[in-house]
């Protein structure tokens, strides 16, 4: 149970050291009083009241152990403190006063202070938050009575440091989701995969649902995380629902999972602001080994090599690569203003330097929550509004990693005067490089919803949910003038891209309960519309005056055309839903939902998909037989579902034209003379030809999951523990694929693959062990660790390409794809058998009949790890707190393309940098050529500390200022601050291929951006 874990670990609560212990005094006549529904001591003083005095006091749980950190309140005002290692408390107060103590996992309590000197208070546990309220579709449950797999973590287990999004927060803490990070940019975009790959294209991304929200996965035109507009400061939890019960509910869109992410809301019976903020220093967290000046100049002797020696020394991995400084403020009010109204509202600042130049983030937030309740409680009115400014800025990435890897190291960077040296006419200095280009980005995005609800009659509620996402997108990608380099005149692209995702919702649930039964059924409908326009314009020559091309005239010379591009897109979604959760005597559990789904994106004669789930579960531990045994809490659940991947391009069942025109020195095969005096081009007609034909019969892609789990708690619940196995088959495959009649009006059709199905299927654990909550030294330790096997079973094709070679020879070459009965992301290759006697490559004959050819590829291994862990530490004693988490994943290979690329001995052989990997093998010839094979392959496997905080809560009463600030922490957090590895690159935790024909690629490093170590210092202040 998670409150078991925040029992033992409250930042800001725990306070060393001894509080003044108020004493009654002497001649006092004390009186014990009962209070009414609690076993609570009430310490009753004859003496006078003052205006303001001491009221000192104790607070112990159910068996009487004093709780250490517990919160002592005054009602209605800031003014609070928390209880020491013995439980006991002292706080200034009015005679009037009403405190309110409350601990995570125990009822508050309310006690009046008038006549009281001393009180002595014994906490109940609150069964409900023994069972843990998570988030499902449309609502909550008690995690006693979810019949689901769901994983979920809240603030207080986030990954600490400099967070750009919630994928960061997630990493390595939810069994079965792999989160890895696609490169080292700020705010770069993440692979989060729920429970394996289930697709052939790009869209693996899961649904995301803020508050009630569905966002839509297109893009915003940002070349990072569209999900960097939320600040992870206003989150307060993520659930993930995993399997077909939990996610099924939202259909057509949760194939590959649900993220619900819950933002902070205001909390009764406290009004406070809250202001936090860090600095932080990040640097390249491995160099890659290339040659230092005197070692270059020795091996490019050595190997006979053309030797350019400029005479300098310079470390181009330093020259291009920087420490970066990020500073994060962010400013937030929540409380109640009084029952029926609360509100939470933020504003943040984060502004995070990249370790290249030129590389930034920048975001403006804001973030306001209300609920308004009112008719005795039967009206409620949610409203949340989330506002985000964010400006990135990008580097050049690849050719600025070409060139701090291949750049002469005796070439100097900078003249006597600390300027970028000016080098020949044919070669552009790598920092002249970082002043002339500019990939500037600015999106604006508004996300709002309003939810109003009313119980018509008793246990029946109508509730709306209308909302909008509104996105705008300003892109300008430009090269400056630079006259010393012969061709650079300068270039403009500019990019704007606008989104509108509406959504409107209505639902009805009614619960009630009947003798030991308990019902709860939801009927929905749900309509969302989204509209995405772009357009893009390409400007070339600008006059060398200083002016940033992006701020001069953009008319084109005569002789280069002004290249103009734009799109729109609207698809449209229809659903229907229903749910029905039953509870006998909280003992046996049945879910069972269905949705139908009309999706604008599919042809008439499949326009509706329809997708089922059931689940059931047992509490075992509730059953009289059960009754005296160590288990705490015994739980058995399985379900079985469909859910649908509508993430497809739009109107692929619709046909398409294009309009075409015979132009001099072009193909002419579309258009022709239809009379006899039409003798030139100019008199040719427009032909019309077909780029897309009609396929009303296309059909949703479908996941069949079934899923059986065991929830359990010992010792008090302070061993918590789920275990669950899965399988989800995946069929209906969709895929863009080429006629078997060369025939045919067009290249290429969409359709259903026959009988191709993908399997994901696995064991999920998470284990959680705490101590005694209620000792001064507390800790928990645990983790999760999954295993999951896939496969594509039944495919038509030797081999889909989900990854190619770049590069001068090498484009095009397969590096891996999807291969029947091998996993997602097999790499399909030669396999490397060391330099032959002719000093070139040798290649291992696989079938033995003497030839190295195509044929002698097989499969060497997959991109997809078929084992993802994580596991934390966290220890709290007095003052003091410290967090730390690992990360790591086992049974995956890299390609490391940037060694096949540049690691070279002929690179080197030209005065081109490389490292000892191009000169492993003395024998081989300068003129060698890099194809691709293992011997580029590496082992995948990693394990990271992925951060660690150590945090000091001040003691503000003994500091003078506990009247104004209730709490403060000072923390220190490192992030990324060991990686255990064999993988030669920068990081394997890496995605940098390209994807090829619309399939994703995986497990391919190509010049991505390296990642960063970061340590950052934080301060936390509660008024």
């Amino acid at each position: 149970m998670r409150f078991m874990r925040l029992k033992a670990f409250i930042p800001g609560l725990l306070i060393c050291g001894s509080f003044l212990q108020a004493v009654a005094a002497p001649g006092n006549i004390e009186t014990v009083v009962q209070p009414k529904n609690r076993e609570a001591y009430l310490v009753e003083s004859t003496a006078s009241a003052t205006e303001a005095r001491p009221i000192s006091g104790q607070v112990t749980d159910e068996s009487g152990e004093p709780l250490v950190g517990a919160t002592v309140q005054v009602k209605g005002a800031v003014t609070g403190t928390v209880t020491d290692v013995d439980g006991k408390f002292t706080i200034q107060v009015e005679d009037d006063a009403v405190l309110i103590i409350s601990y995570i996992g125990y009822i508050s309590e309310e006690v009046s202070v008038a006549g009281l000197s001393n009180i002595q208070l014994q906490l109940k546990p609150n069964a409900t938050q023994l069972d843990d309220v998570v988030v499902v579709a449309y609502g909550t449950q008690k995690k006693s009575d979810v019949t689901g797999a769901i994983g979920g973590v809240n603030s207080d287990e986030f990954n600490r440091g400099v967070v750009t999004n919630p994928g960061q927060l997630l990493q390595g803490k939810v069994a079965g989701v792999n989160v890895s990070n696609v490169s080292g940019e700020p705010g770069a975009a993440q692979n989060v995969i729920i429970r394996g790959i289930g697709s052939l294209r790009s869209g693996t991304t899961p649904l995301y649902v803020i508050d009630g929200f569905v966002l839509d996965n297109s893009g915003t035109g940002v070349a990072n995380n569209p999900l960097n507009f939320i600040n992870p400061n206003d989150i307060a939890s993520i659930d993930v629902l995993k399997d077909a019960s939990a996610s099924a509910i939202y259909g057509a869109r949760a194939s590959n999972g649900v993220i619900v992410i819950t933002t902070k809301k205001g909390q009764e019976g406290k009004a406070e602001t809250t202001l936090s903020t860090s600095r932080a220093v990040s640097t390249i967290a491995r160099k890659l080994p290339v040659f230092g000046a005197d070692e270059f100049r020795q091996q490019v002797t050595a190997i006979g090599g053309r030797l350019e020696d400029f005479g300098g020394n310079t470390d181009w991995q330093d020259e291009l690569t920087q420490t970066g400084i990020s500073n994060n403020v962010n400013l937030s009010v929540n409380g109640a203003a009084n029952e029926p109204f609360s509100y939470y509202a933020s504003l943040g600042y984060q502004d995070q330097e990249g370790i290249l130049q030129n590389s930034n983030l920048e975001r403006y937030s804001g973030k306001l929550n209300v609920t308004q309740k009112g008719m005795g409680g039967r009206l409620s009115i949610d409203l949340n509004l989330t506002a985000a400014h964010t400006k990135n800025l990008r580097p050049n990435i690849s050719s600025t990693l070409v060139d701090m890897l291949e750049f002469n190291p005796t070439l100097p960077a900078r003249d006597e005067n600390g300027n970028p040296r000016l080098l020949d006419e044919n070669r552009l200095n790598p920092l002249v490089r970082n002043d002339i280009y500019s990939d500037n980005s600015i999106n604006n995005r508004i996300l709002a919803n309003i939810a109003p609800s009313l119980e018509i009659v008793r246990g029946l509620t109508y509730r709306l949910n209308f909302g909008v996402d509104y996105s705008t997108t300003s892109r300008n990608v430009q090269w400056k003038p630079y006259a010393p380099l012969a061709g650079f005149e300068g270039s403009l692209n500019s990019i704007e891209v606008e989104n509108e995702n509406q959504l409107v919702e209505n639902t009805l649930t009614y619960q009630f309960e009947a003798g030991r039964s308990s019902f709860n059924i939801l009927a929905g409908h749900s309509y969302q519309n989204l509209f995405v326009t772009s357009r893009s314009t390409s400007f070339e020559r600008f006059v060398d005056n200083g002016i940033d091309p992006v701020y001069q005239d953009h008319t084109s010379p005569d002789d280069l055309r002004t290249t103009v591009n734009a799109a729109a897109e609207e698809n449209e979604l229809q659903s229907f839903f229903g749910r029905v959760n039953y509870s006998f005597d909280g003992k046996y559990l049945f879910t069972g939902t269905m949705r139908a789904d009309g999706s604008s994106k599919f042809g008439g004669n499949n326009k509706y998909g329809y997708f089922p789930s059931l689940a059931v579960g047992w509490n075992i531990t509730r059953e009289d037989f059960f009754s005296n045994t160590a288990f705490d809490n015994l739980k058995l659940r399985a379900s079985w579902g469909q859910t649908g991947n509508q993430e497809i391009p739009s109107k692929i069942t619709q046909e398409s034209f294009n309009e075409s025109r015979a132009q001099s020195g072009g193909a002419s095969d579309n258009t022709y003379p239809l009379e006899p005096d039409q003798l030139t081009l100019d008199q040719y007609p427009f032909g019309v030809t077909f780029t897309r034909l009609a396929n009303p019969n296309i059909q949703w892609e479908v996941s069949t999951q079934t899923n059986v789990g065991l929830d359990f708690a010992l010792f008090d619940y302070r061993l918590t523990g789920t275990l669950d196995y899965f399988n989800k088959v995946s069929d209906n495959i969709l895929l863009e694929i080429s006629p078997a009649d060369p025939i045919q009006p067009t290249a290429t059709f969409w359709t259903n693959i026959p009988n191709m199905e993908i399997r994901n299927s696995g064991f999920e654990l998470s284990l959680d062990l705490g101590s005694n909550p209620t000792r001064e030294l507390r800790w928990n330790i645990g983790g999760n660790i999954s295993l999951i096997n896939n496969e594509i079973i039944d495919s038509p094709f030797s081999v889909l390409v989900t990854g190619t070679a770049s590069g001068a020879g090498q484009t095009g070459a397969t590096i891996n794809g999807y291969i029947n009965g091998e996993a997602i992301g097999a790499f399909y290759m030669q396999t490397f058998d060391g330099i032959g006697e002719d000093g070139l490559n040798r290649f291992v004959d696989t079938n033995g009949d003497g030839v190295i050819l195509d044929d002698d590829r097989t499969v060497v291994g997959s991109a997809l790890p078929n084992t993802l862990y994580g596991f934390y530490l966290n220890l709290n004693y007095k003052n003091f707190d410290l967090g730390v988490n690992f990360n790591g994943a086992a049974g995956n290979k890299v390609y490391n393309h940037t060694a096949m690329s540049s690691f070279i001995k002929g690179k080197l052989a030209v005065s081109s940098n490389t490292t000892d990997f191009a000169v492993e093998f003395p024998e081989e010839e300068i003129t060698n050529f890099n194809e691709v094979s293992t011997r580029f392959l590496e082992d995948g496997d990693f394990l990271r500390l992925n951060n660690l905080t150590l945090g000091y809560n001040l003691n503000t009463q003994r500091l003078g200022i506990g009247n104004a600030i209730q709490r403060a922490r000072l923390s220190l957090t490192g992030q990324n601050l060991l990686l255990i590895t064999n993988y030669s690159g920068f990081d394997p935790e890496v995605n940098a291929g390209s994807v090829a024909g619309g399939i994703q690629t995986f497990g391919i490093d190509r010049f991505a951006y390296p990642s960063a170590r970061t340590f950052l210092v934080g301060l936390d202040i509660t008024f």
